[in-house]
Order: C-alpha cells, then sequence, then structure tokens
C-alpha cells in the first residue's frame, strides 16, 4: 500500500482512505466492521467520516449513526491507535443543530457530539463540511455567483473558527485540521488568517475530484503542490459511474442511481457517453475499470488520496486488490486526449 504524509505534517497515511458514508444506511454495522477489517489487513489506516453521515440519504434522524459504527468498532476491537481518523462539522443548512451555519459554539457542540460517537478522546483531522458562504461544488460551477460575499465576514469568521480549532488542538482533542468542498480563494484565506494569528494551518482539503469531475486541476493544483495542502478526493469513482456498472442503461438495485436518479445532478447522457469511454479504454488496457479511476488519482502530480466508498465486502475487495496499481505513461497518455476531447461532463 502506498503511503504520503498529511500535508506537511508528520503523519504518514496510507494513498486510499476508506470513506463510511453509506455505514448505517445501505451497509449494515456487522458488515460496516468488516470493511473495517479488510481496509486494515490491506494496508489503510486513514478512515474518513463526518457527523452528518451517513447519505442516501442524509437526515437528522439518521446524523451521527456513521460516526456510532465506527465508535463501536474501536470499542470492540481496541484499535483506535492503529487508524488516521478523519470527520467533519456539518455546514450551514446540514442535518446538525438544525441546519445552523458553522460557528464556534456550534463547533464545540459537533467536536464533542463526534468523540462521543466515536468512542475516542481525539480526532486525527477535523475538517469543515463546506463552507459558511457557500461555493460552485456540487454542480453549482455553472451559475455560480460570488458578487454577494462580504470579505471582511468572511475573514472575521474564520479567525474565530480557527482561534477556537486552535484551542482544540492545545486541549489534544483535534490534531490537525482541514477543509471540504472549498475554493481555491477559501483555501489561500485560511491560509492567510492562520499565518497571522498563529495557526492552525490547514492541511488538507476534501473536494470531489475524479477522471470526470477535474476542476481542481488548475488554481487548487497549483495552491496544493505549494503549500503543501493534501487533496482528499472524495467520488473518486464518480459515484459509481465510472464502474462500468451503468452501461447501456443498467440501473442496478441499491445502488446510488436506483436511490438519486440524477446521480445528484452527475448523470446526462453526455456524462454517461463519456464515462464508457473511459471504463472502454481501461478494458483495451487490461485494466479494470474501477482501478484505473483510482491509480490515475493517485498518480497526479500534486499531495492526493482517494477515498472510496463501498456499499458491501464484495465491492470493496475489489477495490483492494487494485491498491498497488501503476498506470503506464501510455496509458496516462490516453487518459489526458480522453479528457481534452471531452471536458466538463458535469
Amino acid at each position: 500500500m502506498r503511503t504520503i504524509t498529511l500535508g506537511p505534517t508528520n503523519i504518514e497515511v496510507s494513498q486510499l482512505v476508506l470513506g463510511t458514508m453509506t455505514f448505517g444506511t445501505q451497509t449494515p454495522e456487522s458488515d460496516a466492521h468488516t470493511q473495517i477489517d479488510m481496509s486494515l489487513d490491506a494496508g489503510i489506516n486513514f478512515i474518513d467520516t463526518a457527523e452528518a453521515y451517513p447519505v442516501n440519504p442524509m437526515t437528522a434522524e439518521t446524523a451521527g449513526l456513521t460516526e456510532e459504527i465506527i465508535g463501536n468498532w474501536f470499542a470492540k476491537t481496541g484499535r483506535r491507535s492503529d487508524v488516521v481518523l478523519a470527520t467533519k462539522v456539518a455546514g450551514p443548512g446540514g442535518p446538525m443543530r438544525n441546519g445552523a451555519p458553522i460557528s464556534v459554539d456550534g463547533m464545540r457542540e459537533a467536536i464533542d457530539g463526534s468523540l462521543r460517537r466515536l468512542q475516542t478522546d481525539y480526532i486525527d483531522l477535523y475538517q469543515l463540511h463546506w463552507p459558511n458562504r457557500g461555493g460552485y461544488m456540487f454542480r453549482q460551477n455553472w451559475n455560480y455567483d460570488p458578487s454577494n460575499q462580504d470579505k471582511a465576514e468572511i475573514v472575521a469568521h474564520m479567525e474565530r473558527v480557527l482561534t477556537e480549532l486552535a484551542s482544540q488542538v492545545e486541549q489534544g482533542r483535534i490534531r490537525q485540521v482541514g477543509l471540504s468542498n472549498e475554493t481555491a480563494w477559501g483555501t489561500a484565506q485560511w491560509l492567510s488568517v492562520a499565518e497571522r494569528i498563529g495557526g492552525p494551518n490547514m492541511v488538507s482539503v476534501q473536494n470531489e475530484y475524479s477522471l470526470m469531475d477535474r476542476l481542481y486541476d488548475t488554481d487548487m493544483a497549483e495552491l496544493s503542490h505549494n503549500e503543501q495542502i493534501t487533496l482528499l478526493a472524495y467520488s473518486p469513482l464518480a459515484a459509481g459511474i465510472l464502474t462500468g456498472k451503468y452501461t447501456g442503461g443498467a440501473v442496478p438495485d441499491g445502488s446510488r442511481m436506483s436511490l438519486s436518479p440524477d446521480m445528484f445532478g452527475r448523470k446526462n447522457d453526455r456524462a454517461l457517453g463519456i464515462a464508457q469511454r473511459y471504463v472502454e479504454l481501461a478494458n483495451r488496457h487490461g485494466i479494470n475499470p474501477v482501478h484505473m479511476a483510482l491509480a490515475f488519482i493517485c498518480q497526479r502530480p500534486f499531495p492526493t488520496a482517494p477515498i472510496f466508498g463501498a456499499k458491501t465486502t464484495d465491492q470493496l475487495q475489489v477495490i483492494l486488490d487494485g491498491k498497488d496499481v501503476v498506470l503506464s505513461n501510455e496509458l496516462l497518455s490516453e487518459i489526458s486526449d480522453t479528457h481534452r476531447t471531452n471536458p466538463m461532463p458535469y
């Protein structure tokens, strides 16, 4: 299993990250515990979750259940020290605290809740799930309008949040902090504020990234390299589109598409056609499309670690079978050609 360091820290993590957003709805607790066991046995030590999980659907009634399942695994196995654990505080409109924006008091409550559910006294990486001001993630890039943003208000909010996070780090309840669904400008502001007030620095950003969604490739990639911000790439399989399971209009029972027909804005005729090109490209090279999609992210020229999810242990085993795959320069060149002629499918 390839390993990287998390941002500029000395925390060594596996380059593949076990995502857990199905734990508690699509993945029962016993299966979830088996997935954690299998992942650790394969050399994966990095697990990502959130107070708002599970999703599909994400509701106030189920929020926190995923963390409880992971906490029960810690209690059962006593293996907390074997895991680098990441979780997140929900932003405005989320299922926690009546959808309130991120605030100092709300964050304290969120950290208390996560530690209790996870049955641990520290979180390795604490992330802001999405920014209070909004952004262009989740297919909002097509109509993104930042003209109503107030920079002074945004920076003041960042100062309050970072001051509280610094206190949490000092107390030993959090080791490192990170972002999610952030922009280049937003990430740069967090870094600037941290430098001015003495930290803590954001060491990672969890944004969507895959062969189908490459918004990160320009400004964020440059920032990521120069500021040592690790991209934790979620939806690296484009919510399953890149696996090939939707080929020919198929919609398997229990799949993401069966639960969300528009795939949260990812599904359209062009996107499915482009995904099929990547599937066929992988097949021509004798590589499982899942392995190609994950290996592509691992080989990007900026620090990356894809977060994969698997509803079942069978799906997980397919992913683990490709954990050491390295793509040839020839295949990487063909991927670039495919992207250049088929950009921005959704």
